[in-house]
């Protein structure tokens, strides 16, 4: 059995049969999902596990309760991967109460058609406590971090916070990788769309006397909780991990990559501290994504196509606004053998991001690089250094 205090247990499971995640992120690693068992006085569940997944979490669960019954299955987020087995549970433990809040119940019902729980079940305000005995549990409400009827669990007893989706990552438990590229990924592709409200989730979190953490994927966090903290803070306000230039480009006949390839050449010489360089069209979009909130600069390389922009870079930047990419400084390198619109394209797609600051150079080529495309590059790269 997997203790996480001497009350408290894992009873998730790892996936390695899945690909995608969600449907579109790449998971080489597999995926956990997490929940766990406080054994008390009174009994409590905290979610459940992906559909595929139900009879090892309920075995898991009868390992380490043994005859006992659960009381509680405490529900912190509605999202399937966690929910889809509430089914299962209450069928198997008809006693049980299922726990949680004004906006999850309508959201089971919407999941589970025909459930009906009759007076199972205990709707709880933020802030509300739940007394298993020696363990006192404060509900804290998470809306949109990130669905609406999100809320994490404070056991006042062993300083544990169970964090729902927050603190998780890509990657199955069984495999060992660093924490924070893979959270990383995570986050922005997840939840980066709603800094604001995990910003205000971190509030209230930094009045709690936290020792653990537990979220519903990814290891249990309970050493230097100050750096995992740190790091969702940096990402929640939207501000610069690293110092450096990300360049992301399209390029159809290699054109544009010669010039994103020379750029990169010339701010290392310039003593930059970091250039990372990516193909959209080759690499993975959500680690494109990810590197683009890293850094504190970007550049866009691509061409014009169609009298817009090429599809990959369209829907590299779609990505970044719409999970509110801000406080970045952005250069372009634009190519059109007849009429370059890149630029002007990528301008307009920015126009309701905050805090973007365009370089006051635009690499503009048609077809092959010139020599004034490379005085162009030596001006950008010196804006950027």
């Amino acid at each position: 059995m997997n203790k996480v205090t001497n009350d408290i247990y894992y009873i998730g499971v790892n996936d390695h049969e899945i690909d995608l995640f969600e449907g579109q992120y790449d998971v080489p690693n597999g995926m956990a999902y997490n929940s766990y068992v406080i054994v008390d006085e009174k009994v409590a569940v905290f979610d459940t596990v992906d559909a595929h997944f139900g009879d090892q979490w309920l075995a898991n669960l009868r390992e380490v309760l043994g005859d006992r019954k659960p009381d509680y299955l405490i529900v912190q987020h509605m999202e399937p991967d966690h929910s889809a087995n509430i089914l299962k549970f209450v069928n198997e433990y008809p006693e049980a109460v299922v726990v949680g809040n004004a906006k999850t119940f309508p959201m089971m019902a919407n999941f589970f058609d025909g459930l009906d729980l009759g007076d199972r079940t205990l709707t709880v305000k933020d802030g509300e406590i739940l007394s298993l005995g020696s363990h006192e549990l404060q509900f804290i409400f998470a809306p949109m971090v990130h669905w609406p009827e999100v809320m994490m669990t404070y056991d006042k007893t062993d300083k544990v916070f169970f964090s729902a989706d927050g603190f998780g990552k890509f990657g199955a438990l069984d495999v060992e990788e660093d924490w924070a590229c893979e959270a990383r990924r995570y986050y922005f592709g997840i939840v980066g769309k709603y800094g604001a409200q995990v910003q205000a989730l971190l509030k209230k979190a930094g009045g709690l006397d936290i020792q653990t953490i537990c979220p519903l994927h990814g290891p249990i966090l309970n050493e230097n909780l100050g750096y995992y903290l740190g790091l969702y803070d940096t990402w929640s306000s939207y501000g610069v991990e690293s110092e450096g230039v990300f360049i992301a480009y399209t390029s159809v006949y290699g054109n544009t990559k010669k010039a994103a390839e020379k750029l990169k050449e010339l701010l290392e010489a310039k003593g930059c501290p970091k250039v990372a360089i990516a193909d959209l069209a080759r690499e993975d979009m959500a680690e494109s994504v990810e590197d683009a909130f890293r850094y504190g600069k970007l550049v866009l390389a691509t061409t014009t196509y169609n009298a817009d922009i090429y599809p990959f870079m369209k829907q590299f930047i779609n990505d970044l606004t719409e999970r509110n990419y801000q406080k970045r400084t952005v250069g372009i390198i634009e190519n059109g053998s007849w009429a370059p619109m890149a630029a002007k394209v990528i301008r307009g797609m920015f126009e309701k991001s905050k805090d973007i600051i365009f370089t006051e150079t635009t690499v503009s080529i048609k077809s092959g690089i010139k020599a004034e495309n490379i005085a162009q590059l030596e001006a950008l790269a010196e804006e950027l250094k």
